[in-house]
């Protein structure tokens, strides 16, 4: 039994005042027993326009966000998501919106680029254009950790089923969902789509949030989340930065497998552009292209189905 801590967080545009917010979080997380703190999607910084975002996107492996995680995960000596920092691409009009784990030790195991990009127009009037200003990921990781093997994801990648089953597939026992839903989608599919998630899976869901108004006019839904396998929530905090607390149990994600064992019912012969396996070898392919393109051997991204680093 593994206890863990979601964090909520009403970020803004200054990312002092933001770190130090994170700071005070996960010490109350470690003060209540997490051995593991998530963050939410852009906890660090909720930019006031593409520009300052561009301007404070970091290299992988260093800069303030990076470095002030890495001694806040060692200092606490907890196992600490990063929700996404914005590091710099290949493009330098994009960067990429990467999750990153740190380890008790402060070191970096694992980094997830965003996959799905945010590019919606809604009908209050809300709009977001995530690709005009993001780099989209081609690899889904895999990371184990002392609550299990992690599965990791952002935020708009929860609606896309594929990536969940891919992750499981891979060996993930939680499934990551670090958020910054807007109050109009949050309201209407949040809570369903995060069940449906685990469910599907037979996975826990960690589900941090951002919550409320932020300093760039955008309003966020909050309600940060733990499911376990069966769907049930365990722990949810509405409204307001704080602390959600849940205990995983790696017994009971396989029991409920053992019991009702959907995973191993796939039909792969029947749907083959769906039922692709090859999450491995995809996360193999991105370790090779991160030591080529950012700090070689700063990472140490798991196949959980082996056990040991791709």
């Amino acid at each position: 039994m593994t206890r863990i801590a979601a964090l909520q967080t009403t970020s803004g545009d200054d990312i002092a005042r933001n770190l130090d917010a994170a700071a005070e979080l996960v010490d109350a997380a470690k003060t209540g027993g997490a051995t593991l703190a998530a963050l939410p999607e852009c906890f660090a910084l909720m930019a006031r326009d593409k520009r300052q975002l561009r301007a404070c996107a970091e290299d992988f492996g260093g800069g303030a966000i990076q470095d002030f995680m890495r001694r806040l995960a060692r200092e606490s000596g907890l196992w600490l998501i990063a929700g996404s920092v914005p590091l710099r691409s290949a493009d330098a009009s994009r960067v990429c919106n990467a999750l990153l784990v740190f380890d008790d030790h402060g070191d970096c195991r694992a980094r997830y680029d965003k996959i799905h990009l945010f590019d919606i127009d809604l009908k209050d009037g809300e709009q977001h254009h995530e690709s005009d200003y993001t780099m989209p990921g081609r690899a889904c990781v895999t990371q184990a950790s002392p609550a299990g093997v992690l599965g990791l994801s952002v935020c708009y990648d929860l609606r896309f089923p594929e990536l969940y089953r891919r992750l499981a597939a891979a060996g993930a026992t939680v499934l990551l969902v670090p958020s910054a839903f807007t109050a109009l989608t949050g309201r209407a599919h949040w809570e369903t789509l995060l069940r449906a998630r685990a469910i599907e899976n037979a996975c826990y869901v960690i589900a941090p949030a951002q919550v409320g108004a932020h300093s760039n006019g955008r309003v966020t839904y909050g309600h940060s989340v733990v499911i376990d396998p069966w769907g049930e929530v365990l722990a949810e905090r509405a409204a307001g930065p704080g602390v959600v607390f849940a205990d995983i149990d790696d017994r009971r994600v396989a029991n409920i497998r053992a019991q009702l064992p959907s995973l191993s019912h796939r039909r792969p012969d029947v749907f083959a552009d769906v039922f692709v396996d090859d999450c491995a070898a995809t996360v193999a392919e991105h370790n090779r292209a991160g030591a080529e393109h950012h700090h070689a051997g700063s990472v140490d991204t798991v196949d959980s189905r082996a056990g040991v680093p791709a």
